[in-house]
């Protein structure tokens, strides 16, 4: 799960048509946000956009893959799709797979926090006993 510095530089690139494309080193690859939103990953050197009902047969019907954390492990699969090669090549092409991306980001429903007393009970399960 790396990431090139030149790869990343070149998807940056790529990108700059949608403005305010940023990106965070994370769990050995790189997280792409606009405006804050979470659209899209980088591992391996391979560009992946979130996907939802709205956008998934795009990425189908070009054979592309999701992305899977543990490629030995499919159950992991995640709701993002590997971009298409003619996609990157084009950065106008690809400006149009990220807003469709970055739409699925801004639908997405938010993720609930944590009730704080599961919180609690985990913080206790994980804490050495006192006697």
């Amino acid at each position: 799960m790396t990431v090139s510095t030149d790869y990343l530089a070149f998807v940056l690139d790529q990108l700059a048509g949608l403005g305010g494309v940023t990106s965070r080193r994370m769990f050995g690859g790189v997280g792409l946000y606009c405006d804050e939103l979470f659209f899209g990953l980088i591992d391996n050197d391979v560009l992946f956009f979130k996907a939802d009902d709205s956008n998934r047969a795009d990425y189908e019907r070009e054979g592309m893959k999701r992305f899977c954390p543990f490629p030995e492990q499919p159950q992991y699969e995640m709701g993002y799709y590997e971009v298409p090669a003619n996609a990157l090549d084009d950065p106008e092409e690809l400006t149009v797979w990220a807003r469709k991306a970055l739409v699925v980001a801004m639908t997405a429903k938010p993720r609930r926090p944590r009730p704080k007393r599961a919180q609690k009970r985990a913080r206790r399960r994980t804490s050495p006993r006192k006697k």
